[in-house]
């Protein structure tokens, strides 16, 4: 087990950028497949993007590629979300999890395939 915080939301215009981090607590770091959720109350947690174990592989959804870029330093144990361009639909309650089983990368992107959790925080893309 692995215990996730996740900070640097805030508020952001549109066309603005953030980054996220996720701080890990624990020495074995590197042995989690690492991503990001969000959430929007009264909605299901979302996939935004994941993270191989030394970075080897990166997965983004749809609608976030090209604009957010997912990286770790397992030196650090921390992990980024680099979010640019940013748009009004963005705003949620990001999360980042981990996980330290071995899948196919598409399942990555369902929550149930993570087992820790960060606390989330919120991003706020005003128009």
């Amino acid at each position: 087990q692995v215990q996730l915080v996740d900070s640097g939301g805030g508020l952001v215009q549109a066309g603005g950028s953030l980054r996220l981090s996720c701080a890990a607590s624990g020495r074995t770091f590197s042995s989690y497949v690492l991503g990001w959720f969000r959430q929007v109350p009264g909605t299901e947690r979302e996939f935004v993007a994941a993270i191989g174990w030394r970075g080897e592989w990166t997965y983004y959804a749809d609608s976030v590629k090209g604009r957010f870029t997912i990286s770790r330093d397992n030196g650090k144990n921390t992990m980024w979300l680099q979010m640019n361009s940013l748009k009004p639909e963005d705003t949620a309650i990001y999360y980042c999890a981990a996980d330290p089983r071995v899948t196919t990368v598409s399942m990555r992107r369902y929550p149930n395939m993570y087992n820790d959790w960060g606390q989330g925080t919120q991003v706020t893309v005003s128009s």
